[in-house]
C-alpha cells in the first residue's frame, strides 16, 4: 500500500473545545482526509509520533468568520449523531484561503470516491448477502406475533413465538427505507455481525436474521426481566452487593468482547442492560461496536451517549478499550448512588464536568464502593482499572469484588423478591392487534 500523500501542512492556532484557550498546533492534512496536529513540528513525516489532535475532514462543512479572532475558520463534522466543531485561526486572509481551499478539495475528493464506491456496490436495500444463512429458510410466517415490546424510529420489537418449537423470542423489525435514509446501514450490519459471531451468557443472543422486500428482521433471545433502568428507577438505588453482582456480569461480557472478539462496545448505559428471567444481565444494542480492536489499538470516532462519554472521547485524542471501563463506572455509580456521576442539561457544561470535575460520593456509600468507583472513573485512561494490563497501556487490575468465576451461578436470593419479570402468561389477546404497546406500567419502550 502506498503512503498517504500530505496535501498541506503548517502552523494553526486551534481553540480548545471545552477550555476555550488558543493553542499553537502543527497540522498535517492528508489526502485520505486525516487532519492531525502536533505540539511541535514533526522532524520525520515517515515516522510520525502519536498526534495530539486526530480527526477527519470527510463530509465536513467549512465556515469563515472574523470572530472570536480575525482570519478564523471552523470545520464542522457530523459524526454519528453529534455535530462537532473545530475552530482555528491563522495570521492572514491568504493563509486562511489556502487552508480552507485545501480542506474542501480533500473533502470533495473523498465524497467523489464514496459515490463511485456506492455505484459499484450492491444496492443497500438488498442486504441478504449480509444476513445469516440458516439451513432452513426462515420467514415471517414461522412465528406467532404476541405483543409489541417497543417501537422507535427504525422499526419495532415484537414478542414472538416460533411455531415449530414453541420458544419465545424478541423480533426486531427494521424498515430498510429508514435505515438507508438515516445512513444507518453500516451500524445495522455491524450489529448483525457482532450478534452472529458472539456467544456469551450475558450478551443477547441472535437466533436468526432474515429479510422481506422492505424489512430486516433480527430474531433475538427474549430477556423478559425488563430493562435494568426500569428496576433502578423503581428502587432508586441498589445495594452494593446487588450492584457488584451486575458489575461482575458486565465485566465478564466486556472481557469476552475485548479479549476473544477484539470488539469494543462503546455504548454501555443502563438502557442497554436487560435482565433475563433469572435476574442475570443481558447486554443489548451492538450498533456502535467497533470491530478488530486488539489490545493497544485505538479509535477516533466521536460516538456514544453524552452522559456516558469517557474523557478521552471528549478530547481530540484517539481512545481505546478503556472507554468501556469508564462506561462500567458510570452505570455502577448510578446503581450505587441513584444518579449520574456528572450531569448537566447543557452538553458543553456536561462535558466540562466530565473532563474537570472530581467525582463526589453520597455519605451512605461504603469505602469499598468508593474505592471501586474511583478506580473505574479515573480521568486518565492509563490509570483506570482494567481486567488486563498491556505494555502500551499499563492499567490497574479490576478489584476482586468485580471478578466472575462461575457464569452459571444463581443470582442472589434478594433478586427473586426484587424482580418484576415480564411474565409470558400476560402475552395474550389478539396477536394481530399490535398497534399499541402493552408494556408494563412505568416501563420505558425499548429502543429499536
Amino acid at each position: 500500500m502506498g503512503e498517504v500523500v500530505i496535501v498541506k501542512e503548517g502552523w494553526l492556532h486551534k481553540r480548545g473545545e471545552y477550555i476555550k484557550t488558543w493553542r499553537p498546533r502543527y497540522f498535517l492534512l492528508k489526502r485520505d482526509g486525516t487532519f492531525i496536529g502536533y505540539k511541535e513540528r514533526p522532524q520525520d513525516v515517515d515516522q510520525l509520533e502519536t498526534p495530539l489532535n486526530n480527526f477527519s475532514v470527510a463530509q465536513c462543512q467549512l465556515m469563515k468568520t472574523e470572530r472570536p479572532k480575525p482570519n478564523t475558520f471552523i470545520i464542522r463534522c457530523l459524526q454519528w449523531t453529534t455535530v462537532i466543531e473545530r475552530t482555528f485561526h491563522v495570521e492572514s486572509p491568504e493563509d486562511r484561503e489556502q487552508w480552507t481551499k485545501a480542506i474542501q478539495e480533500v473533502a470533495d475528493g473523498l465524497q467523489k470516491q464514496e459515490e463511485e464506491r456506492m455505484d459499484s456496490s450492491p444496492d443497500p436495500m438488498d442486504m441478504e448477502m449480509y444476513l445469516t444463512k440458516p439451513k432452513l429458510k426462515v420467514t415471517m410466517h414461522d412465528f406467532e406475533y404476541l405483543k409489541l415490546l417497543g417501537k422507535g424510529t427504525f422499526g419495532k420489537v415484537i414478542l414472538v413465538k416460533e411455531k415449530a418449537t414453541g420458544k419465545y423470542y424478541a423480533m426486531k423489525i427494521l424498515k430498510k427505507e429508514v435505515i438507508v435514509a438515516k445512513d444507518e446501514v453500516a451500524h445495522t450490519l455491524t450489529e448483525n455481525r457482532v450478534l452472529q459471531n458472539s456467544k456469551h451468557p450475558f450478551l443477547t443472543g441472535l437466533k436468526y436474521s432474515f429479510q422481506t422486500h422492505d424489512r430486516l428482521c433480527f430474531v433475538m433471545e427474549y430477556a423478559n426481566g425488563g430493562e435494568l433502568f426500569f428496576h433502578l428507577s423503581r428502587d432508586r438505588v441498589f445495594s452494593e452487593e446487588r450492584a457488584r453482582f451486575y458489575g461482575a456480569e458486565i465485566v465478564s461480557a466486556l472481557d469476552y468482547l475485548h479479549l476473544e472478539k477484539n470488539v469494543v462496545y462503546r455504548d454501555l448505559k443502563l438502557e442497554n442492560l436487560m435482565l433475563d428471567k433469572d435476574g442475570h444481565i443481558k447486554i443489548t444494542d451492538f450498533g456502535l461496536c467497533k470491530e478488530g480492536i486488539k489490545d493497544g489499538a485505538t479509535m477516533k470516532t466521536f460516538c456514544g451517549t453524552p452522559e456516558y462519554l469517557a474523557p478521552e472521547v471528549l478530547e481530540d485524542n484517539d481512545y481505546g478499550r478503556a472507554v468501556d471501563w469508564w462506561g462500567l463506572g458510570v452505570v455502577m455509580y448510578e446503581m450505587m448512588c441513584g444518579r449520574l456521576p456528572f450531569y448537566n442539561q447543557d452538553h458543553e457544561k456536561l462535558f466540562e464536568l466530565i473532563l474537570m470535575e472530581e467525582i463526589r460520593f453520597p455519605r451512605t456509600l461504603g469505602p469499598e464502593g468508593k474505592s471501586l468507583l474511583s478506580g473505574l472513573l479515573k480521568k486518565d485512561p492509563k490509570q483506570s482499572w482494567s481486567r488486563h494490563s498491556s505494555p502500551r497501556s499499563p492499567r490497574k487490575q479490576t478489584p476482586a469484588i468485580l471478578t466472575w468465576s462461575s457464569p452459571g451461578r444463581p443470582s442472589p436470593s434478594l433478586l427473586q423478591d426484587k424482580m418484576t419479570a415480564w411474565s409470558l402468561s400476560t402475552a395474550t389477546g389478539d396477536p394481530t392487534s399490535l398497534s399499541s404497546p402493552t408494556l408494563p406500567v412505568g416501563q420505558p419502550e425499548p429502543k429499536t
